[in-house]
């Protein structure tokens, strides 16, 4: 179990976001995992990054087992503790060995600052325009601030250095609207990410008799399922990034992502918190309240 303990790490090591701070909220709910298949699309519209996608990844024959994998290792970011910086390890160690040359003939790498301070950055934009959709309210200007900073010290939990993220919120956009100028585009990756009648395999995980019963209606819940995702990927991509991407996004589609937003932002915060947040989430933020109280009934006894 992680504990709120765990959550500060030993001195000198990166510190994960704070205990009670907004991806303490944020980055293990129900609403981050709908959020998660625009990320991975604005991610892999860098050429670069959508080549070591392509040539590396599993997502085409396990994308269930990909994203299950991702879910946790954002956590980790988040609610690991000292687990946190080895999970940034891990995944640069990953990572070291990922290189070949793209769809241009351009040789690339991984862990090329380019290509892996997108893939972390591009998550900052996703979050604001998940909020505005999917959340109560946007974001006010002090919580985007502070969401930065937080991201910030993610970056640091992935092993960046300070002089290779933009310093602030204000630094940040000029950078990200250059990726939009320069960089992005429709990859082959992002096409089959977003693409309509994707061809998915059924979920392998739950119990057997649930696998058993998806694998035998899988060929009709798979075309309403695909148009679903291919819907919500495209449009929780902010909608700048989609444009410079080049995905086409109708006013009806917008009026119906609107609509769904609304449903979200009342049903999710009247769930309970089993239901709400992910098993690591659920863990480390119950394990903050019983530290809370602890701390608070020691406070009364002096």
């Amino acid at each position: 179990m992680v504990t709120a303990r765990d959550t500060r790490t030993a001195a000198g090591g990166p510190e994960p976001p704070p205990v009670g701070g907004i991806l303490w909220s944020l980055q293990g709910e129900i609403r981050s995992v709908l959020a998660l298949p625009a990320a991975m699309a604005m991610q892999v519209a860098h050429p670069a990054v959508g080549a070591g996608v392509d040539q590396y990844s599993v997502f085409r024959t396990d994308p269930w087992g990909r994203g299950e994998r991702s879910l946790r290792s954002m956590q980790l970011w988040v609610y690991g503790g000292e687990r946190a910086a080895a999970e940034g390890r891990r995944l640069r160690e990953l990572h070291r060995v990922v290189l070949g040359v793209d769809d241009y003939g351009r040789p690339y790498r991984a862990l090329d600052p380019a290509c892996y301070l997108w893939v972390h950055a591009s998550g900052y934009p996703v979050y604001l325009h998940a909020q505005r959709v999917l959340g109560r309210r946007p974001f006010t200007r002090a919580e985007e601030l502070g969401l930065y900073e937080e991201w910030l010290r993610v970056g640091r939990v992935l092993g960046f250095d300070d002089r290779e993220l933009p310093r602030t919120a204000e630094d940040f956009w000029p950078y990200y609207r250059s990726v939009l100028d320069h960089d992005l585009e429709a990859t082959p990756v992002v096409r089959e990410l977003t693409a309509p009648d994707a061809a998915l395999p059924p979920p392998d995980f739950g119990p057997r008799p649930l696998r058993r019963v998806l694998r035998a209606v899988w060929p009709v819940l798979l075309p309403p399922f695909a148009r679903f995702r291919s819907f919500l990927t495209v449009g929780l991509i902010p909608p700048d990034a989609r444009r410079a991407i080049g995905l086409p996004w109708s006013a009806a589609q917008e009026r119906r992502l609107r609509r769904f937003g609304r449903a979200v932002s009342v049903v999710v915060p009247l769930l309970p918190e089993r239901l709400r947040y992910l098993p690591l989430a659920r863990e480390a933020r119950s394990e903050a309240r019983s530290e809370a109280r602890h701390e608070a009934r020691h406070k009364a006894r002096r």
